[in-house]
């Protein structure tokens, strides 16, 4: 910000952290209110966090998230705030299913199984996936006593109480852990799948709650996918990166914002006891004054910037777990495959001890994403349940992933190309009691006047969550400037 603007009275504000989150609240802050500038900083070299799309060789690889579901108001929201609705493309309709794996070899979830919410009872009878008792226990659902009190539980409780421990074990685990890349035993539905324990309470049985949604809606469209709800995800048709692209353009066509890159902020203090405002400490440089902060950064990032200012704060941040994912991108040849992968991809449960969690069929998921006659993978790896495996070389990984393909899909040749991105502690664990904990981190941040926090450690770890909690900490920072 020139000197010039400055001696007008335009009020700064500093974002720190330039993943989805940050911009989305700078964007926010610069859209509503023409008298605010806005300066993030990124420790890295490039805005975008985990965002991050390729164009190589024909194929359109995304090393990090591909889509956004659309039944949360974030996604759809920004790019409509951005102007670029109209360049959104959905699911490629004809292989929306998932498979996983039982005994070694990929088999279809059964139709209208979204996550644990058995749309067709039929299918579940038909499906090789269960034993017969496993069968009878699950569809015995509909009959089971719904829990009598509120207590937080995890996802693994809950599946087993409602469904029992086949169904857990050999659909829920993977179809939910290659989500959130957690322990069951330890995530809390509560914080991350609430749905289902409405279901529970209104209805009595997850089965008579979707039966009931099936004849109210009067739609059979989507009972015939399997795994997710993929008719409510999308993308930008040239890669989620050309989303981050329009946010920067619009910051940067404002004139009253700035991007510092490779610019780390070490920490936050108050600058004046009566006033308010904040000195933001850059590394390496003098501090910097600003009316109002937001927090974008991982919670354990922004629990070291607060350490000095409130360390009961600090520590409460520090209490959220993070775990560290990779993803291998391949491109290949189809016919290098044995089997057609006519599915958006493969989940792989925990109890066939398997050295991958997923393997996404990208191509088949989203159109343009590879040549004609070509197939694009992305191969998921580590989490909760897997932390050594990110102790590994790159090669060492390339050649795990490599037999892994082999193994479950047939692969006979060499990956045209193969890719790996790290993502080191990245993931939060909304463990049992998470939204407790958020709820005291929220308390101690409300004695801090002008100081917000943002991001997937707290309500919400997909990228229309991240878009929102960046769009609330901004409303709710321009509130407090305006008192």
């Amino acid at each position: 910000m020139s000197a010039a603007a400055a001696s007008q009275g335009h009020r700064r504000v500093a974002v720190v952290g330039a993943g989805i989150t940050g911009l989305a609240a700078a964007l926010r802050l610069i859209q509503q209110h023409k008298d605010l500038h806005v300066d993030m900083f990124e420790a890295s070299s490039r805005a975008g966090g985990a965002i991050q799309t390729e164009h190589r060789d024909g194929f359109l690889i995304e090393h990090g998230p591909d889509a956004f579901i659309t039944n949360k108001p974030g996604g759809l929201q920004l790019c409509s705030d951005l102007g670029i609705t109209d360049q959104l493309i959905g699911t490629d309709k004809q292989h929306r299913r998932s498979l996983v794996v039982h005994r070694g070899r990929p088999v279809p979830v059964p139709e209208g199984f979204m996550l644990m919410a058995p749309a067709k009872p039929t299918a579940i009878l038909k499906t090789p996936i269960l034993s017969f008792t496993g069968k009878l226990r699950l569809l015995s659902e509909i009959v089971r006593s719904k829990k009598s009190n509120d207590d937080d539980e995890s996802l693994a409780s809950f599946v087993r109480r409602r469904f029992g421990t086949e169904t857990f074990e050999r659909l829920v685990q993977p179809l939910v852990g290659g989500i959130y890349t957690s322990d069951p035993e330890r995530l809390s539905l509560k914080a991350t799948l609430p749905r289902f324990l409405e279901m529970e309470r209104q209805h009595g049985s997850v089965i008579r709650a979707v039966l009931a949604e099936k004849r109210s809606e009067g739609n059979d469209s989507q009972l015939s996918e399997s795994g997710a709800r993929y008719g409510l995800f999308a993308t930008h048709a040239t890669g989620l990166s050309s989303v981050v692209a329009s946010i920067v353009s619009a910051l940067k066509s404002s004139g009253r914002s700035r991007l510092h890159l490779n610019t780390a902020v070490d920490a936050v203090k108050p600058s004046h006891e009566r006033t308010g405002g904040w000195h933001v400490k850059i590394s390496d440089q003098n501090q910097m004054s600003f009316q109002g902060v937001i927090l974008s950064t991982p919670s354990w990032v922004s629990a070291g910037i607060l350490q000095t200012l409130d360390p009961i704060l600090a520590t409460e941040l520090s209490t959220i777990e993070c775990a560290s994912t990779a993803i291998v991108t391949t491109g290949h040849r189809l016919k290098d495959f044995t089997h057609a992968m006519d599915a958006f991809g493969l989940v792989v449960p925990a109890v066939e001890d398997r050295r991958v969690l997923a393997i996404s069929f990208s191509s088949r998921k989203f159109t343009g994403r590879a040549p004609t006659g070509h197939v694009l993978l992305r191969t998921f790896l580590g989490g909760a349940t897997q932390p050594g495996l990110l102790d590994l070389s790159d090669q060492d990984i390339f050649e795990i992933v490599a037999a892994e393909q082999q193994q479950l899909l047939g692969r006979s040749q060499k990956a045209l190309f193969a890719t790996i991105t790290r993502y080191q502690r990245a993931m939060p664990q909304y463990h049992v009691g998470h939204l407790e904990l958020v709820n005291r981190i929220d308390e101690r941040l409300s004695r801090q006047r002008s100081l917000e926090l943002a991001g997937n450690a707290y309500r919400g770890v997909g990228i229309p969550d991240c878009i929102s909690s960046g769009y609330t900490a901004a409303d709710r920072l321009s509130a407090e400037l305006s008192n």
